[in-house]
């Protein structure tokens, strides 16, 4: 069973952002994705589905917002690779 969330915005909202209702919403859906992956509520494959798009796309959306598709920080990686 699927579920819908509607969230109202105005026209004015869209002029601001220079953008299409359709860029709007797939923004709006990938953020939420982006931010229930980072507090670590869905798995990668999970906010994929979320935001509409393949798992290996979200998992390069992620390097976007400074975050890692294999649960670490970045930085932690580099260090990592840095002490091996």
């Amino acid at each position: 069973m699927a579920h819908e969330l509607t969230i109202p915005y105005s026209d004015d909202l869209l002029l601001s952002l220079k953008e299409s209702p359709e860029e709007f919403e797939a923004e709006a859906r990938t953020l939420l994705a982006v931010k229930l992956y980072e507090l670590g509520r869905l798995t990668t494959g999970r906010a994929a589905e979320l935001a509409g798009m393949g798992r290996i796309e979200f998992m390069f959306v992620l390097s976007r917002f400074n975050l890692s598709p294999i649960g670490i920080d970045p930085g932690e990686l580099e260090q990592d690779l840095g002490n091996a």
